[in-house]
């Protein structure tokens, strides 16, 4: 994260990724212990994944001038004759890079400065978390940010919510810039890219997007296909002669994007009496929208108090 944006022009996903990058670029500018740092990034496209039956992750940066053009002050087409014959255009940039490993922690440090009191509960009903608050008192308002399990929560129950499965490989090798493909030969669900992460994290090589798969073990077939794929684009990620035996494997990950049908539900809602703000259901854009939601909720929580009083989160 954040090699490519995935919302579409005029879009309400593309306002929360406008609205997310200048604050993760501050805090890469300001706070390099928060695990973020500034990384070139480039697209390579093609065009057949862009047609109505393709279903990739990826097939929407197929755009050969994105809108995000006007974020990134480096942005560049790149030119024909340095692209293979299967690619069709390509840019780069320079994004950011996420080690979320660090970043997560360094985000609830933040919170404990600021006051924020932690408090950890099972809950089998949203309602259940306005009793959960640290001074005894029922919150004013409880903002759910539940994620996959917003399916299955009593109060909220949502079943438009599921898994799209993600697998990568995380190895020591260094790929240089992050780069991603718009599609690859080996079906629609599943990915090319590769991240190279903060403070020693590791590149992350992944991947795939497989919908309402909720296996959290590895596929060592599919781990195998993601490493040729990525040293087939990209050589220079082992010695020359070699094949994925060059790739010093650190482990292999998999994780379970929380999508929502219709995409996030970013709303206000009362369940049983108690005032709750939604949060959830951002797939694989979570970060690269977090603080564009972060303002809405900022905004739908004001609303719910009303004048302004000061609330019990």
């Amino acid at each position: 994260m954040c090699r490519y944006s995935i919302g579409k022009e005029g879009t309400k996903l593309q306002e929360l990724e406008q609205n997310t990058w200048a604050p993760l670029k501050y805090i890469t500018e300001n706070h390099p212990e928060a695990g973020i740092h500034f990384q070139k990034s480039v697209i390579y496209n093609r065009k057949q994944d862009q047609s109505p039956a393709a279903e990739n992750l990826l097939s929407d940066l197929v755009e050969a001038s994105p809108w995000y053009k006007t974020l990134f002050s480096d942005f560049k087409p790149l030119p024909q004759e340095l692209l293979g014959p299967d690619i069709d255009n390509a840019h780069e940039y320079t994004s950011v890079c996420i080690n979320t490993a660090i970043y997560l922690p360094w985000l609830l440090s933040q919170c404990a400065k600021h006051g924020v009191a932690f408090k950890r509960a099972s809950l089998k009903h949203i309602a259940e978390a306005a009793d959960s608050h640290h001074s005894g008192q029922s919150a004013h308002v409880v903002v759910n940010c539940t994620g996959l399990s917003s399916k299955t929560l009593a109060g909220v129950a949502d079943k438009t919510m599921y898994p799209a499965r993600g697998q990568v490989v995380i190895v020591r090798n260094d790929a240089g810039p992050m780069f991603s493909f718009s599609g690859t030969e080996d079906g629609p669900d599943e990915a090319l890219y590769t991240m190279n992460r903060a403070l020693g994290g590791g590149t992350i090589i992944g991947g795939c997007y497989q919908k309402h798969n909720w296996d959290p073990l590895p596929d060592l077939n599919l781990g195998a296909r993601i490493m040729k794929r990525a040293i087939a684009a990209y050589p220079r990620l082992v010695k020359p002669g070699q094949g994925i035996e060059g790739l010093d494997v650190i482990r292999h990950g998999v994780g379970l994007r929380p999508v929502r049908e219709g995409g996030p539900r970013i709303q206000k809602d009362e369940v049983d009496g108690v005032h709750v703000v939604h949060n959830y259901g951002h797939g694989s854009f979570g970060y690269q929208t977090s603080f564009g939601c972060a303002e809405e909720v900022v905004v739908l929580v004001k609303e719910v108090l009303g004048n302004g009083a000061q609330s019990k989160l």
